[in-house]
């Protein structure tokens, strides 16, 4: 890259960085350590506060496909701007509530952000300014956008003990509004030019016929929506888990804390191996490693190293995921195809996104840790099944 492109890159993820960073950390991630205080005060269970989870990844599902068309119109940064204001306002509807209907209604809001602020948007912003390079630069987008929980649960955790969480959501609206609006508008380069463009783009790593696409569209659709459905459930009472294994409060706090360091430590390692990695062989470690973190968690009994191995097994792989979710269309798909391709991803990845929270939180709550855990073990090792089916159809066509 030239020192141009390599300017640019850098501004590209450093304002990325930033917005992901808080509209993860703000939104999704909040309910980890503010959902079991919200709960009381509203007078709901416990399960009805992580509906809103369910809520804003099922809104964001269903306008995936439109955030696709928006996006191949308007551009990133314009739909990036206009979630940066819909995250703010959800946030204020949030900090208004008093019982079911408005908490509803907030989440509703905030998962119409989710489909203009978060993940796809982002990612297309990278493809827009990068074009072939964007599988590296979204890889060292993802290592900053990974500390998401690691910086927030702290923090809100600080926030609403020491100004309550009404306060705080109205402070986290205020950092949508006045910090990653004017970012998303006025921060990110220029996409590339349209000359540029064609040549970056139109190059797709595999030639396949209408049921190729079809069919290898199918397989990853299959398999991350499944490690989503597994890395998402688990995430939100993830605190709660530890403590069910015998950590203390605080200790729970720390291994959380962990988990997104070791997430961060994946993507690192990802972006590393640069050009030389294979969003394939990434999805196949990490779901391997979650799957085997499942089983050292079944057997840990409390044992302080045990819990220890789960969180580095588990971060680890999650972060692995992470990286290969966002980047396995570009093993098939040419760069142009990209956003549309990744909008399309969006809705069955974010519809076990939103069933994801309620029903492992369910599980847990009703059935007991023991057979929550075999329960993500078995859909961990089907979405393995899947990747292993992609690999091989990739290397038949690529023979």
């Amino acid at each position: 890259m030239s020192k141009p492109e390599t300017r640019r890159a850098a501004q590209t993820v450093a304002v990325l960085a930033v917005t992901q960073l808080v509209g993860w950390g703000t939104t999704f991630d909040m309910l980890g350590v503010l959902g079991r205080v919200i709960a009381p005060e509203l007078g709901l269970a416990n399960e009805v506060v992580f509906l809103g989870l369910s809520i804003m990844m099922l809104i964001s599902a269903l306008a995936g496909p439109k955030t696709g068309r928006l996006l191949d119109r308007y551009g990133a940064s314009k739909v990036l701007a206009a979630g940066s204001v819909v995250f703010a306002a959800g946030l204020l509807l949030l900090a208004a509530s008093h019982g079911l209907v408005l908490y509803i209604a907030a989440w509703c809001v905030i998962g119409l952000g989710g489909a203009l602020g978060l993940s796809a948007p982002a990612y297309t912003a990278v493809v827009e300014r990068e074009g072939l390079r964007s599988g590296r630069v979204i890889a060292i987008l993802m290592l900053f956008t990974g500390l998401s929980s690691a910086t927030f649960w702290p923090l809100l955790d600080w926030l609403q003990s020491l100004i309550g969480w009404r306060s705080t959501f109205v402070l986290t609206a205020s950092v949508h509004l006045l910090v990653c609006l004017p970012l998303h508008l006025f921060a990110l380069p220029r996409p590339v030019v349209s000359t540029e463009r064609t040549e970056t783009t139109e190059r797709a790593p595999l030639v396949l016929t209408p049921r190729g696409r079809i069919y290898a569209f199918s397989l990853i659709a299959a398999s991350t929506m499944l490690a989503t459905l597994v890395t998402y459930g688990l995430s939100p009472s993830l605190l709660h888990i530890f403590a069910l294994s015998g950590a203390a409060p605080a200790l729970a706090l720390q291994l959380g804390s962990l988990r997104g360091v070791m997430g961060i430590s994946a993507r690192f390692v990802d972006m590393l191996l640069g050009p030389r990695g294979s969003p394939l062989i990434s999805a196949t470690l990490g779901i391997g490693l979650i799957l085997t973190s499942f089983m050292l968690l079944l057997v840990a009994n409390g044992s302080g190293s045990m819990l220890l191995a789960f969180v580095v097994l588990y971060g680890f792989g999650s972060g692995v995921v992470t990286v290969a979710r966002a980047l396995l269309p570009l093993a098939v798909f040419s760069p142009r195809d990209f956003g549309l391709q990744s909008a399309r991803l969006s809705l069955p990845q974010n519809l076990a996104s939103a069933a994801a929270p309620v029903i492992f939180t369910s599980i847990l709550d009703r059935a007991g840790l023991s057979t929550l855990l075999v329960t993500a073990s078995l859909l961990a090792a089907l979405s393995l099944f899947f990747v292993i089916l992609l690999a091989i159809f990739i290397r038949g066509r690529k023979a």
